[in-house]
């Protein structure tokens, strides 16, 4: 499959609307050509429709947009709350209630392994934490630059916080990333793009459009506004 662009969707949250029409804009500039779309973690979480978000993704209809799936920091908790390794009340507290609400009522006592199909778990366990092609690096949080991509540790890539103002990539890779919002967003530098604009709540979600066969940032951005959602 002979592919040029490739996409960037930042964390979605819950914002299966502003998925939705993301991929109207991304299957109406790509014009039927064969493209790649890389999703960059945090599917779930603080929004409203967290479990149609990976029912679409696990389900992926389009032949013609090659999907990249990267797992996310809070698909991350998701995983480890129900299967007892981080205490259930820490992932409710980070948005993880707004996830069990779209799978069904959760009443006190239940298991919220219960709730949620094993197969949506297995998804999230599978999940890469990372993806690279010749020009750049895509990633939920970010990279450590000093150490090479096939020795990241997984808790760099999902939960990594760039310092403010720094600009570097991963060597003459561009870095595109999610994790640290920016309503003003995106923040593009000569090493990196930040596309995460807190989507789930201000209602404005940016795609990233990036040239296989050129370096550095994007070439363009696709901007989608929907509704603001208060948490």
């Amino acid at each position: 499959m002979s592919m040029i662009l490739t996409y960037a969707i930042p964390d979605l949250h819950g914002r299966f609307d502003l998925l939705d029409q993301a991929l109207s804009l991304i299957l109406e500039h790509a014009g039927g050509q064969d493209a790649r779309v890389v999703t960059l973690g945090d599917y779930v979480d603080r929004g409203p429709n967290s479990r149609e978000v990976i029912e679409f993704l696990m389900d992926w209809p389009f032949p013609s947009l090659h999907l990249v799936a990267l797992k996310g920091n809070h698909e991350a908790m998701m995983w480890e709350a129900c299967n007892n390794l981080v205490e259930t009340e820490y992932w409710l507290a980070n948005g993880g209630a707004a996830t069990l609400a779209s799978y069904g009522e959760f009443r006190a006592g239940d298991s919220i392994r219960s709730l949620i199909p094993e197969q949506h778990l297995q998804w999230i366990s599978e999940l890469p934490s990372i993806h690279a092609d010749t020009h750049r690096v895509f990633v939920h949080a970010g990279v450590d630059p000093r150490v090479p991509l096939n020795q990241q540790r997984e808790q760099t890539l999902l939960w990594k916080r760039y310092p403010r103002g720094f600009s570097s990539g991963h060597g003459r890779r561009h870095v595109v990333h999610g994790h640290h919002a920016d309503e003003r967003g995106p923040v593009v530098s000569k090493g990196k793009t930040n596309l995460d604009t807190m989507a789930w709540r201000t209602g404005r979600l940016v795609v990233g459009i990036f040239r296989d066969d050129a370096l550095g940032g994007g070439v363009e951005f696709l901007e989608v506004r929907g509704t603001p959602h208060a948490e």
